[in-house]
């Protein structure tokens, strides 16, 4: 049994907008039926020991499109899981365009963890998060952080980083910190070329980014960087099933089919080499779904932080970059060196102006 289990329902493969970068697959109405979902949350439940945990993601698509299934569906888990003894965490990202009542019933949960996603400047946003009739969504995600900010709602902004846009990312930051924002997840768009020259510029945009987030301390959460402290200082790290990549996490598509990361799903076409075996009916838990040990390469030996590596253990990342669920690619690394030196030099520069 599993002392915490993620499980991920992509309530849908349709989506309002049409964002250049998007890894999900084609974009078509295909709601998850309520007994996938519910059949996929007790098998989860099932999985987990008395006293454990769960981790609950709504993920599509637009998953806000579902809202009504998803305060349904939110219902009948914290029923089971109260049966069980279990703790619930939810999450969802969202595109931040959706306002209707059950839309904000959805976001307004108290125990939703709740992420949007907005790219920094708004002309670097509306380049590329665009609507179906060739609009930019900024304005529109702008004024739902502003109504949760009046709200008291706590929430976290996703910023797509891409080889054209890595140049403004410290002037996005700042941008939606003046916004209200005080919580960023940057993320690499994987799915696309970068070349050295993208690297090198990369590179100095995490430096940039970096004086930003220690300038902003404590307030301020850059995830690319409260990672790398917490692993040099040796400060536990919330315990999240992620990333158990089929072992202790599982993302169940609207047909019933299996995943080890919602990231790999796109349009659920049969040929995806990543699909699990079997279907979400077939069993009355997920413990009978194994995976392969992470383990690094031999290149990856002579690496001064390899101790301190967040790469090797995002399997989802190494695959899409080399296809090969143990093995990254020189962005990855260079992304992941940059961090930790980045972070090690601001805050060697902070405790000398604090002594």
């Amino acid at each position: 049994m599993h002392s915490r289990f993620g499980l991920t329902l992509i309530v849908n493969h349709a989506c309002n907008l049409r964002c250049t970068y998007c890894y999900t697959g084609d974009k078509f109405r295909r709601s998850m039926p309520r007994e996938v979902a519910t059949k996929a949350i007790d098998r989860a439940i099932s999985s987990i020991e008395r006293g454990g945990a769960l981790d609950l993601a709504f993920f599509g698509g637009e998953p806000l499109i579902e809202a009504e299934l998803i305060l349904d569906l939110i219902q009948h888990v914290r029923r089971r899981a109260a049966d069980h003894d279990v703790e619930i965490a939810f999450s969802m990202t969202t595109n931040g365009t959706f306002d209707s009542p059950a839309a904000w019933s959805v976001v307004m949960q108290a125990d939703m963890r709740l992420t949007l996603s907005h790219d920094g400047l708004p002309d670097v946003h509306d380049r590329h998060r665009v609507a179906i009739d060739g609009h930019g969504s900024s304005q529109r995600v702008l004024n739902t952080m502003g109504r949760l900010g009046e709200l008291g709602k706590e929430f976290r902004v996703v910023m797509v980083v891409q080889p054209g846009t890595a140049d403004s990312l410290a002037a996005g930051l700042e941008f939606l910190y003046e916004h209200g924002v005080r919580q960023f997840d940057p993320s690499l768009n994987l799915w696309t070329v970068w070349t050295r020259a993208d690297g090198e510029r990369l590179k100095s945009s995490i430096a940039e980014a970096a004086d930003f987030w220690v300038a902003r301390l404590p307030e301020c959460s850059v995830s690319w960087f409260d990672e790398k402290v917490a692993r040099i200082s040796s400060i536990p790290i919330t315990e999240t099933a992620r990333c158990g990549f089929g072992f202790g996490e599982i993302a169940v598509t609207p047909a019933g089919n299996l995943y080890p990361c919602e990231r790999l799903v796109g349009a659920d076409e049969p040929t995806n080499a990543m699909r699990l075996p079997g279907n979400v009916f077939d069993g009355d838990d997920f413990l009978s779904i194994r995976n392969e040990a992470i383990h690094s390469p031999d290149e990856c030996s002579p690496c001064m932080i390899k101790s301190q590596c967040s790469t090797m253990r995002c399997r989802c990342s190494n695959y899409v970059r080399t296809n090969d669920v143990n093995r990254p690619d020189g962005l990855l690394c260079l992304l992941d060196q940059a961090c930790y030196r980045e972070t090690v030099r601001v805050m060697e520069s902070r405790m000398v102006v604090n002594t």
